[in-house]
């Protein structure tokens, strides 16, 4: 059977340090994060190939070659390793078919009444091998990248975590994620995003800078109880087909266990120093877990027989070979309301390795939607962006 891991910073109670190759983690995470988008175009350099039909070419962004239309979409595949050109979302196209701007979808983007829709064919291109739990481009477009500023890494920033986009202004990640006294004014948000190590894709990413932090008054660091904050952009996302928000349940809208649901993150492969981090988002099916379930399961681990799960928490996995694991706290557990359409369940707070039969532990979102109205509502904004209308 084929198994699927995916990236998620799951706060282990040793806080163990991991290793990759011998890098430190912190720069590992900053190397998946190093494109920046251009201030403007450069001139274009002509990358030299042959097509299939043994013609002369140029290797071009696949959306700017005229033939390269399938179905009034592009058709990428993100295995291609011995193709033509040296990315595999550029193809060898014959000058003739080259053109300046990508041509506009015969099918534009109409965004959809509300929030929490998710894309699973993706926008703007159709993807082929992705086999290995990788997401569409734009599946899952409520996800962001929460990025800290530090001049002395590579691109001058690091990623430090996942989160939610709930409203253009708003996104909701985990405490533990924004938690330091040296984060103030540093962070940074990233909408959008599916390959960190391109910006071919063909819709932008966007990025923003938090103006406010704030972090649940009952969070505590030492159980990761109440582990949910919210940051405040200084400028709004722009609603794009690959940025939309998430959808949060109501105060009583708790998912039954065996719910079948979704992360998604930008993954390690396996715990521990083998792990080798991703680029392509990843997305993983895992089922809801009870929490008098999941509490005798994590008495079973080093936490030990009179373990208490808070009841902050809610529990999520538990199939061996399928889990959350080190890297990227505060992402969201989304699970199905509709054809399409989720609420975020949870927000990854931490866990007891990852691939074993232990579930992952998560901040439940319902019992903190009072207090993400109650802040939203200071702060001026309207909670209408996060609720479903059904």
């Amino acid at each position: 059977m084929q198994i699927f891991w995916i990236l998620f910073a799951l706060v282990s109670m040793s806080r163990c340090e991991d290793y990759d190759d011998g890098g430190d983690l912190d720069s590992l995470l900053s190397d998946l994060f190093n494109t920046t988008m251009p201030t403007e175009m450069p001139s274009r350099v002509a990358e030299t190939c042959v097509t299939p039909n043994k013609r002369q070419g140029e290797c071009v962004n696949f959306n700017l070659c005229g033939s390269a239309r399938s179905n009034s979409d592009y058709v990428v595949n993100i295995r291609l390793l011995n193709g033509p050109c040296q990315s595999y979302l550029d193809v060898c196209c014959v000058p003739t078919n080259v053109q300046d701007q990508p041509k506009p979808v015969s099918k534009p983007f109409l965004p959809r009444e509300g929030c929490g829709w998710r894309n699973p064919n993706g926008v703007g291109m159709v993807t082929i091998g992705d086999v290995n739990g990788e997401a569409k481009f734009g599946e899952f477009p409520w996800m962001v990248a929460v990025l800290k500023k530090e001049p002395m890494f590579p691109g001058g920033f690091k990623h430090i975590g996942g989160g939610s986009l709930i409203h253009p202004s708003v996104v909701v990640t985990g405490a533990h994620v924004v938690l330091a006294p040296n984060n103030a004014g540093r962070l940074m948000v990233r909408a959008g995003e599916w390959d960190t190590q391109t910006t071919k894709e063909p819709y932008p990413h966007q990025d923003r800078d938090v103006g406010n932090v704030i972090v649940h008054k009952d969070y505590k660091s030492r159980n990761l109880a109440n582990d949910i904050a919210l940051l405040f952009l200084n400028m709004p996302m722009m609603l794009a087909p690959n940025v939309g928000l998430a959808c949060l349940p109501t105060l009583d809208q708790t998912m039954s266990p065996g719910t079948r649901c979704l992360a998604s993150g930008w993954g390690k492969d396996q715990f521990g120093e083998v792990g080798k981090y991703q680029v392509i988002l990843k997305k993983l099916e895992l089922p809801v877990v009870g929490n008098q379930s999941c509490q005798k399961r994590l008495r079973m681990t080093r936490l030990g027989r009179y373990f208490n799960l808070d009841p902050s928490f809610m529990c999520a996995g538990g199939e061996n070979g399928r889990d959350t694991c080190v890297g990227d706290g505060g992402s969201p557990l989304v699970c199905p309301v509709q054809t399409d359409r989720y609420v975020q369940a949870g927000i990854v707070a931490w866990g007891i390795g990852c691939g074993g039969t232990t579930p992952g532990v998560y901040t439940d979102v319902a019992k903190q939607r009072g207090w993400v109205d109650e802040q939203m509502t200071a702060a001026g904004y309207d909670t209408s962006s996060y609720t479903m209308k059904i």
